[in-house]
């Protein structure tokens, strides 16, 4: 996997080492990174969005802490063997809760209704993302 395919925004209110990790869980939860599969060096991910290697090796250790991923000695990080059968997509849905509901509240900040913004997501839902 490249460092290229990972959004890093540094204006964001989450930090940079968070959204490395929520990243790694989705695109594992997705089957874009697949068991055995290595991620990118810390230096690399680091140089290629010019980030405090520390912040990269943080996001890393969680994932490692929770299972997510493991170290492979002259390989690097790699994703752990799945745990029984992959996520359902109930839990798949839960890992993008944190995002939307952030959306709900900056909508909310906004004064618009529910209804609009659903129909806007549904709308974006349907286009294709420009990579």
């Amino acid at each position: 996997m490249d460092a290229s395919v990972f959004l890093i925004a540094p204006a964001s209110p989450d930090p940079i080492y968070r959204q490395i990790v929520e990243q790694v869980r989705r695109f594992v939860a997705a089957g874009q990174i697949r068991v055995g599969e290595g991620l990118p060096s810390v230096r690399e991910m680091a140089e290629h969005h010019a980030v405090n290697p520390m912040t990269v090796s943080r996001a890393y250790s969680q994932l490692e802490a929770e299972g997510v991923l493991v170290r492979r000695r002259g390989v690097g990080m790699v994703v752990a063997e799945a745990r029984g059968a992959g996520l359902t997509a109930e839990e798949r849905l839960r890992l993008l809760e944190p995002r939307l509901r952030d959306v709900i509240r900056e909508a909310g900040d906004l004064g618009l209704a529910a209804g609009p913004v659903c129909e806007r997501l549904h709308a974006l839902f349907l286009t294709p993302v420009a990579v």
